[in-house]
């Protein structure tokens, strides 16, 4: 699909990760070296999240700088730099799990690194939950339970919910990442917070844990 030049204009002037990225697209190596600063832990965690494993991610988001090194030449600006890199993150994570699954040596189980991803994961449970615990909840445990209830969500279902809590993505943007409508992302959302409420209710009610599960459904319900 071809970029307008309004639109070329419209990034370029907004987003100052564009015009890193347009250096880059002109040779700039201390460019591309500033990109992989701002992102490179953001990538990392995104990729964790998606495949379970941090090693695994930290070798992803090699994959995926080297993605965009090759592609700088190619580089036109027709979405928020942020948009275009976790696009290729997607494509990057789904490619990993795709070959896992055919080795049959999946392991899914999300995990988080660093305190800023924890404390997203409790407000997280609170938003989904809509309920009060009935029990001072240990934090550390809190985690972990809701760890397993990502776990649980399919793979559209977790990378929406990532993107839209972690990266605070609009719609619109997670849309493009996806490769869906904007109104689509609004239902799937709608649906993992659905999801995440029944697998923590009886968590934050009774203490029951939830079971351990891959997440990794077909379905998108």
């Amino acid at each position: 699909m071809s970029v307008t030049e309004s639109t070329i204009q419209r990034y370029t002037l907004s987003d100052p990760d564009v015009r890193t990225m347009l250096e880059v697209r002109n040779g700039s190596a201390t460019a591309f070296e500033e990109l992989m600063l701002r992102y490179q832990d953001r990538v990392v965690n995104l990729l964790t999240h998606l495949v379970g494993n941090r090693d695994q991610a930290e070798d992803l988001a090699q994959d995926v700088f080297l993605r965009v090194y090759r592609a700088r030449e190619r580089y036109v600006p027709g979405a928020k730099f942020s948009t275009w890199l976790f696009t290729i993150t997607n494509n990057v994570a789904s490619n990993a799990r795709r070959s896992l699954a055919r080795r049959r040596e999946v392991n899914l189980q999300p995990q988080t690194s660093g305190s800023m991803a924890m404390m997203s994961l409790e407000e997280m449970a609170k938003e989904a939950s809509g309920l009060m615990p009935a029990r001072q909840l240990d934090r550390s445990e809190m985690r972990e339970i809701v760890k397993a209830a990502i776990g649980q969500l399919n793979e559209r279902q977790r990378m929406a919910v990532l993107l839209s809590k972690f990266e605070d993505m609009s719609y619109a943007d997670i849309a493009e990442i996806m490769e869906l409508s904007p109104q689509a992302i609004k239902s799937l959302l709608s649906r993992a917070r659905g999801n995440l409420r029944e697998i923590l209710e009886p968590y934050l009610t009774r203490g029951q844990r939830p079971a351990d599960s891959n997440g990794d459904s077909e379905s998108d319900d």
